[in-house]
């Protein structure tokens, strides 16, 4: 009930948003359940076309968490643990409410999937797609419930392991506006500094490692042509299983170096003598590195795949995409944006304070603005020909 009362409350930004979680997850929930329906009529190596759904599957969980991290009716508030609203009961809110908008999708997923067969009557394009999703043969309920359930257990746990109470609390998350939780326990409050410097995140070597093992295995898988084909959840035929094992490296890869990519470019910024400008866009770029690094690294990811596939499978390609082999696509792409758009905003809450300080000892808003610019064009002019170096790397293999 108190979630409920939480909703009906809501900004109808944040109804947006986990609405579009619950779209999310009525499209990976379909296309899981189409890829069973196409398995009911071919049964043979079509376990082989799920993997392919783990993608869309992850990028939703990854959108699913990242929401449920920006809610503000369960953030933790000073006084609410008065009335019982500790951090460990929000968290339950925020989990219960991520649990909710997949579950919803799900549902939607199933209601449409069964309105294709044919099974539900009485609306438009009743059984349109009854020879595509197998209507002669009966559904394994058992099966259908199973998939369907993916998606709502996975955001679930993942949301839940992500907003867990923290007995403790390193510098950096104190920087970063982490005493928050502490505060809505009735402790002393103490003021975040959300530009204090912060130690590189590891993980920038075993990145780029990982990445360039990556396009190594994707070079070698696709001198033998299709051999281990793994199908595709669409129209043409497959591609092959060591490719996609490559790609999956490198997205990855490209996902542990994004945060020390991201703190590099805040020190970049405040070399050779920085202005006020570059000085605060460095701090914050080195501050956030770990909210908003990981997000751009699979953006990176997410997009030079989808390059490379366009050089092969695009309309100058050998063979056309499928209608579920878009849906997937768009799911990615889709939930990957939404996600680092999320992970911004998320930023932007953990620094209000902050703002707030330097704007009443007299910071001009101008300043503020430009140090914003400032940080998306070196996050640009970083991340954009990296993705572009990816991509090109990762289409040669495929169109020689």
């Amino acid at each position: 009930m108190l979630s409920l009362r939480l909703t009906r409350g809501t900004h109808p930004l944040v109804l947006l948003r986990r609405l579009l979680v619950a779209a999310a997850s009525a499209g990976v929930g379909f296309l899981l359940l189409c890829t069973l329906g196409w398995a009911l009529g071919h049964p043979a190596g079509s376990y082989l076309r799920l993997l392919w759904c783990l993608v869309p599957l992850a990028a939703t969980v990854q959108f699913a968490v990242a929401v449920a991290r920006t809610d503000p009716s369960t953030r933790p508030r000073r006084g609410l643990s008065a009335v019982g609203l500790g951090p460990a009961r929000l968290t339950v809110l925020a989990v219960a409410s991520t649990a909710v908008a997949t579950t919803l999708g799900s549902a939607v997923a199933l209601l449409v999937f069964l309105h294709l067969r044919g099974d539900l009557t009485g609306m438009p394009f009743d059984g349109d797609a009854a020879d595509l999703l197998s209507a002669d043969r009966p559904l394994p309920l058992g099966a259908a419930l199973t998939l369907l359930a993916a998606a709502p257990l996975l955001a679930t746990v993942a949301a839940g392991l992500a907003l867990r109470p923290r007995p403790t609390l390193s510098v950096a998350d104190r920087s970063a506006g982490g005493t928050e939780a502490a505060d809505a326990g009735g402790e002393k409050p103490r003021r975040p500094d959300a530009f204090a410097p912060t130690s590189a995140p590891g993980g920038l070597p075993w990145g780029f490692a990982l990445a360039a093992a990556g396009l190594a295995v994707e070079t070698y898988a696709s001198r033998n042509g299709n051999a281990g084909a793994l199908p595709l959840p669409g129209r043409f035929d497959g591609g092959s299983a060591g490719v996609l094992a490559g790609w999956a490296l490198t997205a990855v890869g490209l996902a542990l170096a994004g945060p020390g990519i991201t703190h590099l470019c805040g020190w970049l910024l405040q070399t050779l003598r920085p202005g006020a400008v570059r000085l605060l866009a460095g701090r914050t770029l080195m501050t956030e590195a770990g909210r908003i690094g990981r997000p751009l690294g699979v953006l990176c990811a997410v997009v030079s795949g989808a390059f490379a596939a366009a050089s092969l499978y695009g309309p100058g390609g050998e063979r056309p995409f499928g209608p579920l082999t878009g849906l997937g696509a768009g799911l990615v792409i889709g939930c990957t944006v939404a996600t680092l758009l999320t992970a911004a905003l998320e930023s932007r809450q953990a620094r209000a304070t902050t703002t707030e300080q330097l704007v009443r000892q007299g910071a001009p808003a101008a300043m503020l603005r430009t140090a914003a610019a400032v940080r998306t064009a070196t996050l640009l002019a970083v991340f954009v020909p990296l993705t572009w170096a990816v991509a090109s790397l990762a289409a040669v293999p495929l169109t020689v």
